[in-house]
């Protein structure tokens, strides 16, 4: 009864829709113009030691140091927040986060990653990477270790979700009822630096990578159809089970994007719409492959004429079959008169 109104609660939070296919977003330079800082963490961070931060609050086992902040040491049974106090207005914003996950565990002895978030809600612990479940928002996980033990995807893993505090995010299978897209990188224990950028603009969502040390953005995730309310906060959330890491914050930094919009948004309070998606597919019709990627759930017309040309050979030989049969009766009964 739950998985089934769990998905209820998916397709009721998903518009059905379909669009072009998207042509790779443009990241920002990180043109300091444009940067917004009362929406941005850096260092010298301010306050750094001491039990307050100007702009930002952290929970739990956050420690802020001069060189990062920690959410979690590499230490079993740890969680960690840290989040911006002030709500964002941005229509059209980009995210450069600057992290480090790292520990001793070797390969899947680790866990069990980071969350970046844009939610309703903030400071809130819980189980979800430190924070809570049946958010309101948008979360992008990082995660590290394959807690379902069939599946194929290859961790780490990135991936989104978007909730109206309707979903529940289902650490047995990685998120993957509802999850929105996602890919495989190598973000754990690298002796290089590792970025990660969300882009929201015009309801399409981009998530991009440079953790190969090529100074360069690698697309992970690019979806249309997102639409996200104004007002909400920035954060960044671990946490760590009987296996663990350290997972730093070395920078959060917000850019504004300077976009034209549609004279109809202007009439629009963006307060008050509710996190929605809309898109070809829902998250459960998810079905792992093994380059970490989903195969679409949704008939495509190459599959509609299998069916098809299937259906039409069946009733071929069904009626061959038919016609053999009633052949050898007529025979049998002639041998009566």
């Amino acid at each position: 009864m739950a998985a089934g109104a769990q998905l209820v609660a998916v397709a009721l939070l998903l518009l059905a829709g379909a669009g072009p296919r998207l042509a790779p977003a443009e990241l920002t330079d990180g043109n300091s113009e444009h940067l917004k800082r009362e929406h941005s963490l850096m260092k010298p961070y301010q306050g750094a030691g001491s039990a307050a931060m100007p702009l930002w609050d952290f929970q739990g086992s956050t420690m802020v140091t001069s060189q990062y902040v920690r959410l979690t040491p590499d230490e079993r049974s740890r969680e960690g927040s840290i989040w911006n106090r002030v709500p964002c207005f941005l229509k059209d914003w980009e995210l450069h986060v600057h992290f480090k996950i790292h520990g001793a565990g070797k390969k899947n002895l680790h866990g069990d990653g980071l969350a970046l978030w844009y939610t309703q809600e903030r400071l809130v612990p819980g189980p979800v990477f430190g924070s809570r479940d049946n958010f309101h928002g948008l979360a992008i996980f990082l995660d590290t270790y394959p807690n379902d033990e069939a599946t194929e995807r290859v961790f780490p893993y990135i991936s989104a979700m978007v909730n109206n505090g309707s979903l529940t995010y289902d650490h047995s299978k990685d998120g993957r009822w509802t999850e929105l897209a996602g890919c495989t990188a190598e973000i754990r224990n690298q002796n290089h630096d590792t970025f990660l950028a969300v882009r929201y603009s015009r309801g399409r969502l981009t998530v991009m990578t440079d953790v190969e040390d090529k100074n360069e953005w690698k697309n992970c995730i690019d979806i249309a159809g997102v639409q996200l309310p104004t007002g909400y906060f920035f954060g960044a959330s671990a946490g760590t089970g009987d296996l663990s890491d350290n997972h730093d914050i070395i920078s959060m930094k917000l850019f504004q994007l300077m976009v034209e919009h549609p004279l109809e948004d202007d009439t629009v309070d963006w307060t008050k719409i509710e996190p929605s998606v809309s898109l070809l597919k829902s998250p459960k019709d998810n079905v792992d492959d093994p380059t970490g990627n989903f195969r679409s759930g949704p008939l495509t017309g190459w599959k509609v004429f299998l069916l098809l040309l299937c259906a039409l050979l069946g009733i071929i030989v069904c009626a061959v079959v038919g016609a053999v049969v009633f052949q050898k009766r007529q025979e049998r009964n002639k041998r009566f008169y």
